[in-house]
């Protein structure tokens, strides 16, 4: 008996199993999780500091008619001590230097006049202008970024800004691919009568690159229980195998049961969902196991649909199945009831709202639909037809067009 979809995924989410952690240098890091929460080691700014070239000054003694003696200058990357700030005077001052004692206030340089070593304050100024104050920013001791934290350039700023060169995260997961079929052939070879060109493992190893894993290639098996078993045996070792074809009813479609030869625990064969039906599930020794359909379509689908949250788990994301947005179907759809169906559609913004409409045949066979579609429509198991002018739940791919 086939799964339904929703049990089928909430399945291999509840047996995928999040990687161990390791030290990745920051220069790495960007996309991974974050697997300990990161303190601030000190306060940030560490010191009171001028937020402007300018000039530090005590705001009571500045005025259009109150020449200020310049004594001293703190450049950038110096310090300030030695250096104050006195009645009726003035410290010539750069961006990022910490401020004197007795100074209360930074003034622009362009907000003076400079004149035989006095200076004017032209603007109207009052205190704590354009100072940065020790830990305004972070304090010590604060929660800088929480585990689990997906790291972008933002965090790795603020890691660098801090003197972390590395941080722990959760690993990438490796993940073996093999496709299977007599009829295959690799991309640069002339593809004979009757044979076809091994496509999905390259669209796989994409996909997997993009969500964040280290794809391997483990090239194509033959439909024969020698050639399966060996490269079988091979992709076992990754923390993951996908596997394309060889899962239907036909008589050399060996895969289900030499992957039960070889040890996977197969926990469910086939899934009520169109297209995709014909894809496995199993596990050996806690690793995840997935057969795919041959169809290109079909083993992109189900990559994205179920393949796709496993991985995300694995490497530590807490958000692992892509949120739903709302369009209008433009047209009306049936489907068979008792299978959930993905539909390929383009969707557009039109004014206020969001249109779904088809972006081809949906027959599996038909590539460039999914060339053409930028979101994928979830539409229920419980439904025979779905109207046009309904809404519909869809995980987009790409961004909407605006018309």
């Amino acid at each position: 008996m086939a799964e339904s979809f929703e049990s089928a995924r909430a399945l291999i989410l509840e047996k995928a199993l999040v990687l161990p952690h390791e030290s990745v240098s920051i220069q790495e890091v960007v996309g991974r999780v974050l697997a300990e929460e990161v303190r601030a080691p000190w306060d940030m700014p560490q010191w009171d500091n001028s937020a402007m070239d300018g000039f530090a000054v005590r705001a009571e003694d500045c005025g259009p008619s109150k020449p200020l003696l310049i004594e001293g200058y703190i450049p950038a990357g110096a310090t300030a001590e030695g250096i104050s700030v006195g009645p009726g005077r003035a410290v010539r001052i750069m961006t990022g230097a910490p401020t004197p004692v007795g100074c209360d206030t930074i003034v622009p340089v362009e907000e003076t006049e400079e004149t035989d070593g006095r200076v004017v304050i032209e603007g109207r100024i009052k205190v704590g202008d354009h100072i940065r104050v020790r830990g305004e920013d972070v304090q010590k001791g604060a929660l800088v970024i929480a585990a689990g934290t997906v790291l972008r350039p933002v965090e790795i700023n603020m890691l660098a800004s801090f003197g972390f060169h590395s941080v722990t995260v959760f690993r990438r997961p490796q993940v073996a691919i093999l496709s299977t079929g007599d009829e295959l052939v690799e991309p640069g070879e002339i593809p004979g009568p009757g044979q076809i060109i091994n496509s999905n493992a390259y669209s796989l190893a994409a996909a997997v690159r993009e969500v964040g894993g280290e794809p391997l290639l483990l090239g194509i098996a033959r439909d024969n229980r020698k050639s399966l078993t060996e490269k079988l045996l091979t992709g076992l070792q990754a923390d993951v195998l996908i596997t394309t074809a060889g899962v239907s009813m036909g008589d050399r479609d060996l895969v289900c049961e030499v992957l039960e030869n070889v040890g996977v625990g197969r926990l469910f064969w086939k899934i009520d969902i169109k297209p995709g039906r014909p894809t496995a599930f199993g596990l050996k020794e806690g690793k995840p196991v997935f057969s795919l359909p041959g169809n290109p379509v079909s083993s992109m689908v189900t990559f994205e649909e179920l393949v796709r949250p496993a991985l995300l788990k694995m490497m530590g994301h807490s958000q692992v199945i892509k949120p739903f947005i709302k369009a209008i179907l433009k047209e009306t759809v049936s489907k068979k009831v008792g299978r959930t169906q993905f539909l390929r559609v383009r969707v557009v913004s039109e004014g206020n709202r969001l249109v779904a409409s088809s972006s081809g045949d949906q027959n599996t066979g038909i590539l460039s639909t999914m060339l053409r579609a930028n979101g994928i429509a979830v539409l229920p198991a419980d439904r025979a037809q779905i109207e046009a002018g309904e809404e519909v739940d869809i995980h987009m791919s790409s961004d909407i067009d605006v018309i």
